[in-house]
């Protein structure tokens, strides 16, 4: 049952809130973990640091990638499945991608049955488009704004539910029991910063990724990591962390909009790359699949057309969809039409778009069991891209909706099953409460400092991108990494002025610390992967490592507070699933076909 009332602290009050089950985060997988949760007869409250409808699920604009077989008969999950492990290097948890690919058209075929609008074949079945290194036509979409409609029919089924949705609201803190298990957070409403103690007898975490760590990226302002910050200091593994996706596609002009992402539905609907000498460069680096290789290998070759000196005006590559004509743009990628002529003031059905690398997305997260998504941590979950494990050492596109609608399902049951399962109490000791408030207030309250939060993540995504970005190599990671943690030593001076109404200020020095801590942990993960193998591209390596691609690193906070790193070798592949690659796999090199084997 919810409960409010309210207690006075020694300095700000709180709410108390209680529910079953508290969800971080209002995108696709905290959308449909409510929806599973709440069909279970347990309340449900849902958290999000922005409006509800606005998630970053909205930015997914291409499609859900789903085998139902509608354009290409001979699809099937087994061929999803082996597409997902070939483009992640094998570094996937393969159970959750056998999990993923068998339920995923399940999932779609759910949302169709609850209002969602499909574009349509001719005999009526939801349309699939092409996409980048799928083998089938896989992609179930909405135009190009597959996302946007994602969202608004889960938020519709949400609302017809009993779940409680908290706008606006940031979590700063998960609260254990002496046992530690997750017992409920602490949280404060954005507009006038009152707090809010939430008690819950599980949390699930689906807060998505943390691409605000770098100056250029197609995330929004929301993405600074809050949820895998707030797993890990409650002593949740993490896994995969130097993985980090860099879209082929961002928009490169005006400066304003640098980064804004440009759909691959773009490509999938035929676009072809080209560098100034108006070569279609794809062919140098990819033949087979061209500009539907998968997103590592396009985002590299245009990376490395740029900076050879065969990029555009502004520093990209030239995208091209103009062959498609006004009607064709207008029926199967409006959003991307309306996007560039209002921004940019270019018409794509009569000149190219210039595009380059985007920070988009994370394979990395909070390491999860596949059945269920619990962590490591009794009462934690998680689901989304704030997960890890599905994706391995690069994403698929498309996947990450599908990846919403099936984990975010197993959360939302899993967490169910546990609270259903125990009698645990979420009371914890009001000392702890106050302290975390003390903790939270304590930049606008303090008489020294002189640090702004604003300017130091403005330091921080500089030395992301200049030390952590597409290519990497040891000597650059380090200097990278002295310069993080140099900006966490100042930390402790933040000074921010004003009080808890309306102030930007106190938000952003909430979200540096998580910013700090996600990038220390993804540059000290990189500097341990030293190899070659999907979005880790270390330029002093040759090449993929055999035993390097049999280890997952697991991140997690040691005794000393400190990020340690665990080698934990990966759990060798069942014979009904391993049977289902060629002989001539190599299941641990993992780059497939051509010239892309060197790049």
């Amino acid at each position: 049952m919810e409960r409010n009332g309210n207690t006075n602290g020694a300095r700000h009050g709180h709410e108390v809130l209680e529910h079953d089950i508290l969800i971080i985060g209002a995108g696709g997988a905290g959308l449909r973990a409510a929806i599973a949760a709440t069909q279970r007869g347990l309340s449900v409250g849902v958290v999000t640091k922005s409006l509800l409808g606005k998630a970053h699920t909205v930015m997914a604009e291409g499609g859900v990638a789903a085998a139902l077989g509608n354009v290409d008969s001979e699809d099937g999950w087994q061929t999803h499945f082996m597409d997902t492990l070939k483009a992640g290097k094998f570094l996937n948890n393969w159970r959750m991608a056998e999990l993923f690919a068998k339920e995923a058209p399940d999932r779609v075929y759910e949302l169709e049955q609850w209002g969602a609008l499909f574009n349509r074949t001719p005999e009526g079945k939801i349309s699939q488009r092409p996409f980048g290194a799928h083998t089938y036509t896989r992609l179930c979409h909405v135009g190009d704004r597959t996302g946007l409609e994602m969202i608004r029919t889960l938020q519709e089924r949400t609302l017809a539910t009993e779940a409680k949705v908290y706008m606006e609201t940031s979590v700063t803190k998960l609260f254990q029991n002496d046992e530690g298990r997750v017992v409920g957070a602490l949280a404060y409403t954005r507009e006038a910063g009152k707090f809010i103690h939430f008690k819950a007898k599980a949390v699930i975490v689906a807060t998505g990724g943390w691409g605000r760590i770098y100056k250029v990226t197609s995330n929004s302002w929301e993405g600074t990591g809050d949820g895998v910050v707030l797993a890990y200091n409650a002593g949740a593994e993490l896994v995969d962390m130097e993985m980090v996706q860099f879209h082929p596609t961002g928009m490169v002009w005006p400066p304003g909009v640098r980064g804004l992402l440009v759909t691959e539905g773009v490509r999938g609907e035929g676009g072809f790359l080209r560098n100034s000498d108006g070569e279609r460069f794809m062919e140098n680096y990819d033949a087979e699949r061209m500009e539907l290789s998968s997103r590592d290998v396009v985002a590299r070759a245009n990376y490395t057309e740029v900076t050879e000196g065969r990029g555009s005006e502004h520093g990209g590559v030239f995208l091209d969809i103009t062959h498609l004509g006004y009607n064709g743009i207008m029926k199967k990628l409006p959003t991307m039409y309306e996007q560039f002529l209002k921004l940019a003031d270019i018409d794509i059905s009569k000149e190219p778009m210039e595009v380059f690398p985007t920070i988009h997305y994370t394979m990395g997260g909070i390491k999860v069991d596949p059945e269920t998504c619990a962590t490591n941590v009794p009462g934690l979950y998680a689901a989304g891209e704030v997960g890890g494990g599905l994706h391995g050492a690069n994403r698929l596109g498309g996947n990450s909706l599908s990846d919403l609608l099936v984990f975010g399902r197993r959360a939302g049951e899993g967490a169910a099953e546990y609270v259903k399962g125990n009698g645990y109490s979420a009371e914890i000791e009001s000392s702890v409460v106050e302290d975390e408030k003390k903790r939270v207030v304590h930049p606008l309250e303090r008489q020294d400092g002189d640090e702004n939060p604003f300017h130091l993540q403005q330091e921080l995504q500089e030395a992301m991108m200049e030390h952590a970005n597409l290519m990497r190599n040891e000597d650059s990671l380090k200097e990278g990494l002295g310069k993080i943690l140099a900006i966490k030593d100042r930390l402790p001076n933040v000074k921010v002025h004003g009080s808890t109404l309306f102030n930007p200020g106190w938000h952003a020095s909430q979200d540096i610390h998580n910013l700090v801590q996600v990038s220390e942990i993804i540059v000290r993960a990189a500097l341990e992967r030293t190899e070659r193998r999907g979005a880790q591209w270390r330029l002093d390596y040759d090449g993929p490592d055999d035993e390097l691609g049999k280890i997952n690193f697991i991140v997690k906070r040691d005794q000393q507070g400190e990020a340690g790193i665990e080698k934990r070798e990966i759990p060798p592949m069942p014979d009904h699933l391993s049977r289902l690659f060629d002989d001539g796999d190599d299941k641990h090199g993992g780059e497939q076909g051509g010239k892309e084997s060197q790049f």
